[in-house]
């Protein structure tokens, strides 16, 4: 199943009333659109959180992500910081993945890393606690996080 049928079968699924949850196809076609994803940007001003999705990319077998070198700052004055990220970046490139990470809502929060679409459309997300709580580096939350968002949609870390 391609993944914009796909994508339009679940949507005629729950308009019917016959939606009953997530299919193995479906993830399938989660993980595909990631695995062939040829333009993979994260917005970030400096290339530190780049380094470590690449690191995780790596571990999974997965392509690699560039630096998206936006100001991304009015971003906090939104309501889901995270996703305002990821629409900002896809407004200015031309992606097929964009990796964005922020605080979750409101401060004090926590974070979220949200993995998006060429058209918004949200793929999978981790999050953390704010890091007042968890007390871990920024590599090691953003770490987690990235892992934990491909894990919940079916990844495994590559043997090596």
């Amino acid at each position: 199943m391609a993944f914009e049928k796909m994508i339009k079968n679940a949507f005629e699924e729950s308009r019917n009333n016959c939606r009953f949850g997530d299919t193995l196809e479906e993830i399938t076609e989660i993980q595909d659109y990631i695995k062939n994803a040829k333009k993979i940007y994260v917005p970030n001003k400096n290339g530190i959180k780049v380094e470590v999705l690449n690191e995780v990319l790596n571990e999974y077998d997965l392509p690699e992500a560039n630096i998206l070198q936006i100001n991304t700052n009015t971003a906090d004055t939104s309501r889901i910081p995270a996703l305002a990220k990821a629409y900002m970046a896809l407004d200015q490139s031309d992606a097929d993945l964009i990796i964005a990470r922020g605080r979750l809502g409101i401060p004090g929060s926590g974070s979220l890393l949200i993995f998006i679409d060429n058209k918004g459309r949200i793929l999978t997300a981790g999050t953390s606690p704010s890091h007042i709580i968890h007390k871990k580096t920024i590599e090691e939350a953003v770490y987690s996080e990235a892992c934990e968002a491909l894990e919940k949609i079916g990844f495994k870390k590559i043997e090596g």
